[in-house]
């Protein structure tokens, strides 16, 4: 019985230091495809509050697409959190960044990146673990 308690303890504690140990400073890329488009995600250590959001484009041959719309909606499903959609700005050709994009509570989300072309839309969802 003590031996179940000391290893459920250490367990405890060893997830608790993971989750609250400093970031490792590296960005988490994420990619997904639709039917057109292949879409990377990268955010620089995600964290609780504000994070900036880079999205790069592409064809399916690896070509930089420029779409008339990129949006970022970040959700936390486990919680019930819908926050207000973010409009990402182009940088360069396929190249957009949705800056200030707000993640209020450290957790599992889900960023759903919404592309709209030539009056077609299609959407593409990230799991991201914020910490």
């Amino acid at each position: 019985m003590k031996l179940t308690f000391g290893i459920a303890a250490a367990i405890v504690v060893g997830l608790l230091a993971w989750l609250l140990w400093p970031g490792s400073g590296s960005p988490t890329v994420l990619t997904a495809d639709t039917a057109q488009h292949s879409v990377q995600l990268s955010v620089d250590d995600p964290k609780q509050g504000a994070n900036s959001i880079g999205l790069h484009i592409t064809d399916h041959t690896g070509r930089p697409v420029t779409v008339d719309s990129v949006v970022v909606e970040p959700v936390m499903p486990q919680m019930g959190h819908a926050l207000t959609p973010v409009t990402a700005g182009a940088e360069a050709p396929g190249s957009y960044r949705a800056p200030d994009t707000e993640l209020p509570m450290p957790g599992q989300w889900e960023i759903t990146v919404s592309l709209r072309a030539a009056g077609d839309t299609e959407q593409v969802v990230f799991p991201l673990l914020v910490k």
